[in-house]
């Protein structure tokens, strides 16, 4: 029987996310021509929260588009089910914007591949900046996030589930292992 734990409270991850927020403006400034695109599907979630802080903060409005990477997978002919495909609306120009691309969790890479290449079909940023809620390790790229809200080790068999209200009904992560035992990693 899998088991699961909770690896983020809704206020945690409240807090988490204003963090992340301060941290992209700590390094860009008031000035810096940012905009978020969040991947499909809990990563755009995020990113509106984003740019709710953002706004706050900044006093205007900053761009916020959303990403289906699904038709740049590298594994979508080897996948046992067709992808859901969503909605991609990026509707602004991105070039000479500094874009923080926004993901619930980063584990191979491979979302991060696709979405890179998806955005390059709208055009050339000026830079490019990865910010993950959950780190969970376990990477198959060269691909790291700029901004991480929280690291954990989790085994191969392991699983992170990011829940947000807007979709899930809640805010929370779990971590579901194999087994109790793969639930006691340290969290990093």
């Amino acid at each position: 029987m899998e088991s699961h734990k909770i690896i983020m409270t809704p206020e945690q991850m409240g807090r988490t996310l204003e963090r992340l927020a301060f941290e992209v403006l700590e390094r860009h400034g008031p000035d810096s021509p940012l905009a978020l695109i969040g991947v499909q599907r809990r990563g755009a979630e995020l990113a509106q929260r984003l740019t709710l802080v953002f706004s706050e903060r900044l006093g205007r409005t900053v761009p916020l588009g959303k990403l289906d990477i699904n038709l740049y997978r590298d594994d979508w002919t080897k996948l046992s089910v067709q992808p859901s495909l969503e909605q991609t609306d990026i509707p602004f120009d991105i070039r000479d914007l500094n874009i923080i691309l926004v993901d619930d969790v980063l584990f191979t890479g491979r979302t991060v591949r696709a979405a890179l290449e998806a955005i390059l079909d709208y055009g050339r940023p000026r830079k490019v900046e990865f910010l993950a809620l959950i780190d969970r390790g376990g990477r198959e790229l060269p691909i790291q996030a700029d901004y991480v809200g929280k690291r954990v080790s989790v085994p191969k068999a392991g699983r992170v589930d990011v829940f947000v209200a807007e979709r899930d009904g809640q805010d929370k992560v779990l971590l579901t292992g194999a087994d109790d035992q793969s639930l006691q990693l340290p969290l990093i």
